[in-house]
């Protein structure tokens, strides 16, 4: 399913006066490429009916290329917490179903949506600006609510490589899911950056082993 065409430059003048406004809570300097865009929806599974929730939606870029991959019946939830975001999605995106919060918060506002589980989550969170603490939490939230067999994906910029809470993040990656991997570098992003992507254990008592289970 491909996305309909609007005008880049609103997406990119707003998500740059959310980061003049509010730059911890954006945590960018831009918005996503289309090719990490595309990157960190991979993921998307393509089986019928599938829920995937995105953390961190910004200005919509890669709340578009999640849609381009979307199952036929499947549900797509972006999580947002700038208020100024969240009113930019919901007119230029009327498809999307944007909810207000964070993402610490992440199991309940699914169970408030109707929801237990994701089969996959996708990620743009500015990690290096969580203590070791937060990122421990949301990672924690985010392996609860995917269904087993599901797939995390979350972009990473290359600047923040060297610091101590990108390594410890990477670390938190290692413990929290069966198998971590990387995609990319993609060096046409400001600044450049790569995927990190992380597998939710199949569910040994389901008798798939594919892991889908709902």
């Amino acid at each position: 399913m491909l996305s309909e065409t609007r005008p880049a430059g609103g997406d990119t003048l707003t998500f740059l006066g959310a980061i003049m406004r509010n730059p911890q809570q954006l945590g960018a300097i831009a918005p996503s490429s289309k090719a990490i865009a595309r990157l960190t929806a991979s993921i998307v599974p393509d089986s019928p009916g599938a829920v995937v929730v995105e953390l961190g939606a910004g200005g919509g870029v890669i709340s578009d290329a999640i849609r381009d991959r979307m199952p036929p019946g499947g549900r797509q939830l972006a999580l947002e917490l700038n208020e100024g975001m969240v009113r930019h999605l919901r007119r230029t995106r009327p498809w999307l179903e944007v909810i207000t919060g964070d993402a610490a918060d992440l199991g309940k506002l699914l169970r408030e949506a109707g929801l237990s589980q994701a089969d996959a989550i996708v990620s743009s969170l500015p990690w290096t600006l969580f203590d070791d603490a937060q990122q421990k939490l949301i990672l924690e939230e985010i392996s609860s609510s995917l269904a087993p067999g599901g797939m995390f994906s979350t972009v990473t910029t290359l600047t923040v490589m060297p610091f101590q809470r990108a390594r410890h993040f990477r670390g938190l990656m290692r413990r929290t899911f069966a198998t971590v991997g990387t995609l990319g570098p993609v060096w046409r992003n400001v600044p450049p950056a790569l995927v990190y992507t992380g597998l939710r254990a199949p569910d040994p008592l389901s008798g798939d082993p594919s892991g889908e289970a709902r």
